[in-house]
């Protein structure tokens, strides 16, 4: 048992180094996508913003169905005319995923009508934008139903299906906010942090499950309606991404099965100053970069 447990230990790191390198060769070799011909893909918040681009990039890319969910018809029903222009099968379903009991009759209605789903794509959200003590209690429950809660009952729908046909994906349109929060999104932030433990242990459970994969995006503030009058200090050396940008980046992760993303790459350096830096420095950055007072302009959606 002692040499075992030996042999292991020095093997580890070895190992280590092999996936390292593997993983080092495979970014220089081209990349091979996964064909999203026969897939069948739900996006949730998929009438307006990102999610309205995610089902624009996943149609260019061959998705053989489209269905979103989401609270407002009238852009539902847009974007799934928009789709079917471009010669996708799509359908919309009004849902509100911070409603569970709503969550899963609308998936067994997805199933009867349209299907088994494949790849599924949390991206509904909502923002507050104020401080605690600011904020209305209803407003800050809303944020946790949707942006935390929501990916519970969705997922729940969809992944046992998943898992019977070893063929699913879980997707998770996160945020940079949840790895580093600022003043005035502080329900966005905590709904954030929790909906990213929840695709990490997700991610963790399902390496056992062949076929089933998730992937998790955390961007850097996109220009959206959601996020209107947020202001950024140097937006030149720190400009807002760009929605299209998102979904397309997305969808390839998608393709790559790629567990974790961040947008854009310079945030990789964020988290490596997180984990390295004193507090008292890390508070300089945040003055500096103007985090602490980006949300004194937010408007949100109008």
């Amino acid at each position: 048992m002692v040499w075992k447990c030996l042999g292991a230990l020095l093997l580890f790191p070895v190992q280590m180094v092999y996936l390292v390198v593997k993983a080092a060769v495979y970014l220089l070799l081209p990349a091979r996508l996964r064909d999203l011909s026969g897939e069948n893909v739900l996006i949730t918040g998929g009438g307006r913003g990102i999610g309205r681009h995610l089902a624009r990039e996943f149609a260019k890319r061959g998705a053989r169905k489209i269905i979103l969910w989401g609270r407002t018809e009238k852009c539902l029903k847009e974007t799934t005319e928009e789709i079917r222009m471009m010669g996708t099968e799509c359908h919309y379903f009004i849902c509100d995923v911070g409603n569970r009991e709503e969550v899963y009759q609308q998936a067994k209605a997805v199933r009867e009508k349209v299907g088994d789903i494949t790849i599924l794509v949390n991206n509904a959200a909502v923002v507050h934008g104020k401080s605690l003590m600011d904020s209305d209690d209803d407003a800050l429950l809303k944020s946790q139903h949707i942006n935390t809660l929501g990916q519970f009952w969705t997922t729940k729908a969809f992944l046992p299906r998943m898992l019977e046909l070893q063929n699913g994906h879980i997707v998770c349109l996160n945020s940079v906010l949840a790895l580093s929060a600022i003043p005035g999104a502080i329900d966005y932030c905590t709904s954030k942090a929790s909906s990213f433990a929840f695709m990490e242990s997700l991610t963790l459970g399902l390496l056992d499950c062949p076929g089933v994969n998730a992937t998790t995006v955390l961007p850097f503030h996109t220009n959206t309606e959601m996020f209107q009058g947020m202001r950024i200090r140097f937006p030149n050396l720190f400009p807002p991404l760009k929605p299209e940008t998102v979904a397309r980046r997305t969808v390839e992760a998608v393709q790559l099965n790629q567990a974790f993303l961040l947008l854009p790459w310079t945030m990789h350096v964020l988290v490596i100053l997180k984990s390295i830096l004193p507090r008292s420095a890390l508070e300089e950055i945040h003055k500096f970069s103007g985090s602490y007072t980006c949300m004194n302009t937010f408007k949100g959606r109008t």
